[in-house]
């Protein structure tokens, strides 16, 4: 891990992202970047100027490089690499666009929570974010002083698909050097007995040279419930779960779960794309 982007609307859920990947970068010798995105409505622009010649552009610019400025004072920032990027389009387009250009390894985004990603990132723009995102998105809920990934409980339908991000996960847990806690949740629209779980999930971890891991099967009322009961259960300090792209969630996951957890659980939410 060598590259953090971080995108920001200058929010305190931003700021606490901004931390987050600070402390990570410190700790990792990691540069971030920061992306703050203008969106500007298509029915303002003249088709003969770009994004870049309008007054309003012009003027949310210089505002933003301001800003940008004030923010690169925090302590908590001292030493560190920072490099700046502002875009003029949809957010989840920009950071894909950054992704791409700077081989970026983990998105980190600030959540206020149950109402969703405040201000910048809202409403769809939470799951285009994550379920578009090649790189992984670390979604932070609250300030974390000092963030440690002791318990990272991965959450999956353990087929074979979902191998791949299985994969990204376990070097996200080598580099934090964290337990990772296997979960496959049974609800009673789609019960599996325990017995056919765990073995479906031993089957599944035969093919990774990874031994720091726990496997659990969970009974719940949906999978979503399940997840942050289990969660809490155990403390964890983080939740990840496998996308898949535009059409959602693989099978297990379906976009509106996704959604759900990275708004209302309260833990931080990673998720690796298939």
């Amino acid at each position: 891990m060598r590259k953090i982007l971080v995108p920001t609307d200058f929010s305190t859920q931003a700021e606490n992202a901004l931390k987050v990947a600070a402390q990570l970068a410190k700790k990792y010798n990691c540069e971030i970047y920061l992306l703050h995105i203008l969106e500007i409505p298509l029915h303002e622009i003249d088709p003969m100027s770009s994004y870049s010649n309008l007054p309003e552009a012009i003027y949310f610019m210089k505002l933003a490089r301001k800003q940008f400025q004030e923010l690169k004072t925090k302590d908590y920032l001292e030493g560190l690499i920072i490099h700046e990027h502002v875009e003029f389009q949809e957010i989840f387009k920009g950071i894909f666009h950054i992704c791409k250009k700077h081989d970026i390894d983990l998105v980190i985004m600030g959540s206020n929570g149950a109402s969703g990603l405040k201000e910048m990132l809202i409403g769809s723009n939470t799951e285009k974010v994550v379920r578009t995102s090649e790189t992984p998105v670390l979604v932070v809920k609250n300030e974390h002083k000092d963030f440690k990934v002791n318990d990272f409980v991965f959450a999956s339908d353990f087929k074979d698909e979902s191998k791949a991000t299985y994969e990204k996960a376990i070097d996200f847990a080598n580099v934090l050097k964290a337990k990772i806690h296997l979960l496959m949740v049974n609800t009673p629209n789609k019960f599996i007995t325990s017995a056919k779980s765990e073995n479906r999930m031993q089957k599944f971890v035969e093919a990774f040279d990874f031994s720091n891991y726990t496997i659990n099967v969970y009974n719940d009322l949906s999978i979503e419930k399940g997840i942050m009961n289990f969660s809490q259960s155990i403390n964890a300090d983080l939740i990840g779960m496998s996308t898949h792209g535009r059409q959602g969630i693989s099978h297990f996951f379906n976009g509106s779960i996704s959604e759900d957890l990275v708004n209302h659980a309260k833990r931080p939410v990673i998720t690796f794309k298939i």
